[in-house]
């Protein structure tokens, strides 16, 4: 009798880890500092480069763009880590080898301002040049050839061409949860990502 007792008691326990695990974390993750999750601002890392993006977007009279560039920003790395515009790949590295902040937000706006001439010199829309941030150039040169105007289909159908031409390069694996197969070139929906940021941004700034 003791015996069924104490296994009862031990199967409750066993059942209650798991949901004080998800307790704990849920405290952990939503409640820092007594400043509940959903009252924080998910820009506050990418805001304290605004100073720097406004005055190297300057130097090519772009500063009306910050906006897009802290979007791109949060995009890519909300606005954490040595590469938070992650601007390694756009010169020829391996991701995450910038390790100054300063340095990567330069080439950042660079590659920035490159793209943005190409894509007003193609005449191609600004989510065309907004997704040629993570797609390269050649996105612009493939929207120019199919109407102008970006669309998740022509950023899939450009992602496939990729990786039909390096399949060992770009490749990734199937998700039951989550997961961009059979496009690994690129993220296709990184355009709109990026447009409700500047939404986002837009609207916390009001």
């Amino acid at each position: 009798m003791k015996k069924r007792i104490r296994n009862k008691i031990r199967a409750r326990f066993v059942l209650l880890l798991p949901f004080s695990a998800l307790v704990a974390i849920f405290i952990y993750c939503y409640w820092d500092n007594d400043i509940p999750y959903f009252q924080r601002d998910p820009f506050v890392n990418v805001k304290k480069y605004t100073p720097l993006i406004h005055d190297e977007l300057a130097k090519y009279h772009l500063e009306t763009y910050t906006p897009v560039l802290m979007a791109l920003m949060q995009q890519e790395s909300h606005g954490q880590g040595g590469d938070p515009m992650q601007s390694s790949e756009s010169i020829g590295l391996p991701p995450n080898s910038i390790k100054d902040p300063n340095k990567s937000i330069q080439l950042g706006v660079k590659h920035f301002q490159h793209i943005l001439a190409y894509g007003q010199k193609k005449q191609v829309d600004f989510p065309t040049i907004i997704q040629a941030y993570n797609m390269g150039i050649g996105y612009i040169n493939y929207v120019a050839e199919h109407g102008g105007k970006h669309s998740e289909e022509l950023a899939k159908n450009f992602s496939l061409l990729q990786v039909q031409k390096h399949p060992r390069i770009y490749t990734c694996k199937k998700s039951f949860f989550k997961s961009r197969y059979p496009y690994c070139y690129g993220d296709y929906s990184y355009s709109e990502k990026v447009t409700r940021n500047i939404d986002l941004l837009t609207a916390n700034n009001k």
